[in-house]
Parts: C-alpha cells; structure tokens; sequence
C-alpha cells in the first residue's frame, strides 16, 4: 500500500549496482528501511533525494518491518545552508549517527522533533557545537543517565555550586567539591539552561570559547562513563573543532 511519511534520511548505503538502502527516522513509524531503486543512475529522479539529510514527506510502498519502496519525496527541508559548510555537515552527520543510536535504545518519538529542531538551527546559522551540546543533553534524558543540575549532587544544595562531577552525575558544590575542575559560573548556567531550553524557540546563542569547551568536555566524559555509545565522529569533530 502506498503511503506517505514524514521523515528524514539518517544513513544510506549502496544496493546493487544502480540503488540504495535508506534508514529513515520518520514521525510516524520511528526508523524504517527504504529502498531507492535505479537512483544511483544519472538520470534518475529519485537520485538528489536518495541521501542523507534529505528531509521531507516520503511517498513509499510502506511493508512495516519489512524494506519499503521509494517512489517520490516531497521535500521540506534540504538543509542547503548545511550542505555548504563542512563544519556545518560534519556536526549534522554527528548528530545523525548520535540520533540513529539513542533511537534505537529509546524509541519516544520526540526524538524526531528534537534531531529536526537541532538541524533546523543549524541550518539558519545558529552555532553547531553549542546547538549539538544542547541536544546531547537532552538525549541523555532518553538514555536514563540525566545529570542531576538542580542541586549539588552530593548533599543537594543548591548554593556555592561550583563544577561539575562526571563521577557523581552532576553539579557539585564547594563543600562536596573533592579533585573536580572549578567551572565558570557561566559555563554552570549555561549547561542547566541547555537542558531546559526548548530547541525550536532558540533565535540566538551568544557563548563564549572557554564556556563552550567546558561544557563540550563535560558533555564527552559523561557520555563516555554512562551511555556506552561509541561514535566515530565525534572524535573527527573535536579533532575539527581544534583546528578551526
């Protein structure tokens, strides 16, 4: 039966000669796997729609949990401002993969709208780390590991707060304070603030280097200590985020 769904390509791979194998994270049906025939051919319709980040309403022979068959894409965003940048494109790929990943050990749909605020942002020139960071928070709620950033994680206060502990799962205070780092009480704002905002209300991010690289590193421990996702990606990121 022919069906149309709302999604957006998160990987592709080649099938046969001359077609692809899509995995589409969609609002209805969470990832689904499509297959785009003859669309490595030149002259094929399906060609400039058959890849990643293509995000639009997907006309598809739907078989659930079976290989679906593309026939058209009405397109809704192509992300082009993306495609442009390769810092851009290398964190939206990053957030794909992260995505794809966090989906499929929680499949809550308002992972969707979250992957699609993110880009969106990105897409209209908000600053890509601060956006992935921001996103990377939010997912670890959908991962069961959220850090505690209402209180000291240790005795719970919520005055002299001081750092951040990967160890304790959170905000620490000075008393509780042991070997961990001193953050600026920017970047210990900044990071509660992230959790709480909501993606598709941002229209500007103003954030200091020294802010966005604590609380990048903060980010990268945690997920390294609770989440037990490995993404090759984000060591190229940072690798590029030291570069440029």
């Amino acid at each position: 039966m022919i069906e149309k769904i709302e999604g957006i390509v998160i990987n592709e791979r080649d099938y046969s000669e001359s077609s692809k194998i899509l995995n589409v994270l969609t609002k209805e049906h969470g990832i689904i796997g499509v297959i785009s025939k003859g669309c490595r051919k030149m002259k094929s319709e399906l060609r400039s729609v058959s890849e990643k980040l293509i995000y639009g309403s997907f006309n598809l022979y739907y078989k659930q949990d079976k290989l679906s068959t593309l026939i058209s894409v009405d397109i809704i965003n192509s992300f082009k401002l993306i495609r442009k940048d390769i810092i851009k494109i290398s964190y939206a790929t990053f957030l794909l993969e992260l995505t794809e990943q966090v989906f499929r050990q929680n499949q809550n749909l308002d992972i969707y709208e979250l992957l699609i605020s993110s880009l969106t942002k990105i897409d209209e020139g908000l600053d890509p780390v601060v956006v992935t960071n921001i996103l990377e928070l939010k997912y670890l709620d959908y991962l069961g590991v959220t850090p505690v950033l209402d209180s000291c994680v240790g005795c719970g206060s919520t005055n002299s707060i001081v750092g951040l502990s990967v160890i304790k799962g959170g905000y620490i205070c000075n008393r509780c304070r042991t070997t961990e780092k001193i953050l600026s009480e920017k970047s210990i704002k900044m990071i509660r603030m992230f959790y709480y905002v909501e993606l598709s209300k941002i229209t500007k991010i103003d954030i200091s280097e020294q802010v966005k690289k604590e609380i990048n590193y903060f980010l990268d421990e945690y997920y390294e200590e609770y989440t037990g996702l490995y993404l090759k990606s984000k060591t190229f990121l940072n690798n590029l985020y030291q570069i440029c």
